[in-house]
């Protein structure tokens, strides 16, 4: 075979060896960031452009790492409070890589990442709740109800019956965060944000705190009731005040009619009588006869009495009637 064959043969099963078994190419993908290491030595810094990128076949390797925010969810740990209360606490968090080279010289991977956050938050986690009371801890705020049912007056007499929070799991949660923050640097992390996700209670603890909270909900609903007897009493007296000033101005109203009539009828009566003296004391003497004699009664009249005249009269009429 001609040398010029030879060398161009040789030349193209390098280039293959080169390309193809090589793999000088890489590619860094949407959402990640790479760091190449010669010999396990970093070198040419981060690379955070995406698309196709060389390297040195053999002797370069290429390291991803994610660009975007990453979840730690750490077990739940029994914790004692500094009122010697346990509790269950789990919390969770969000890290990112901020410091590729670091974070390849330290940890490596994103498991042992997460063993190293282990460590770091629940360590701190531990620190801070074993120095806050156990209300501090369950509880963010003074506040018994929602602020839709909350009245002027309420909220201020619950902060003052019960006990009074000064930090709260929130302000709790910032300090485990603080501190975190802290300690995750030195590894190339960046702690984004941690969470108390959940606080499980042992019995006794559970057993009491739903004594307080029934406690604290009886406190608030006599608060309302005796807001409520208060607000009731005020719009009785009102009511109360109306029905006499309507009752007494109808009263008025009354007495002024039943007046007017009673001089109307006193006139009418005077017109009707003033024409016939006679007749009107006629009248009169029935009207007393009626209301005093009744069958059991035995009247006695002089020859003179009108009442007497008017029987004789009536009974000549009627005698001289039956003859005729």
């Amino acid at each position: 075979m001609p040398r010029p064959a030879v060398i161009a043969l040789v030349a193209f099963f390098g280039l293959f060896v080169f390309v193809v078994l090589g793999n000088p190419f890489y590619i860094v993908p949407e959402g990640r960031q790479a760091v190449i290491t010669r010999f396990g030595e970093p070198v040419g810094g981060v690379v955070s452009k995406t698309g196709l990128h060389l390297r040195l076949p053999f002797i370069e390797e290429v390291h991803l790492f994610e660009t975007r925010i990453l979840e730690w969810d750490g077990d739940a740990n029994q914790i004692p409070t500094r009122d010697k209360r346990f509790i269950w606490v789990d919390t969770t968090a969000r890290w990112k890589i901020v410091d590729p080279l670091k974070y390849l010289q330290t940890v490596g991977t994103e498991t042992a990442a997460q063993a190293r956050l282990d460590d770091i938050v629940d360590a701190i986690t531990r620190d801070v709740i074993s120095d806050q009371l156990l209300i501090e801890v369950v509880r963010s705020s003074n506040r018994v109800l929602s602020q839709n049912l909350m009245q002027e007056g309420v909220e201020d007499t619950e902060k003052s019956e019960q006990e009074n929070i000064e930090l709260g799991r929130t302000a709790l949660t910032r300090e485990i965060l603080t501190r975190g923050r802290k300690m995750t640097p030195e590894y190339g992390i960046e702690l984004v944000d941690v969470r108390i996700k959940r606080l499980i209670y042992i019995d006794d603890v559970l057993r009491k705190i739903y004594e307080r909270m029934i406690a604290e909900r009886k406190r608030a609903a006599q608060q309302f009731r005796s807001e409520g007897l208060g607000r009731q009493a005020e719009i009785g007296g009102r009511r109360e005040k109306d029905l006499n000033v309507i009752r007494s101005e109808a009263f008025r109203k009354a007495q002024e009619i039943k007046g007017k009539a009673d001089a109307a009828s006193t006139r009418i009566y005077a017109d009707a009588y003033g024409k016939d003296p006679d007749f009107y004391r006629f009248t009169e003497t029935l009207k007393s006869y009626e209301k005093t004699i009744d069958s059991k009664s035995t009247l006695v009249m002089s020859t003179d009495s009108d009442y007497l005249t008017y029987l004789r009269s009536i009974h000549t009429e009627t005698v001289s009637r039956r003859a005729e």
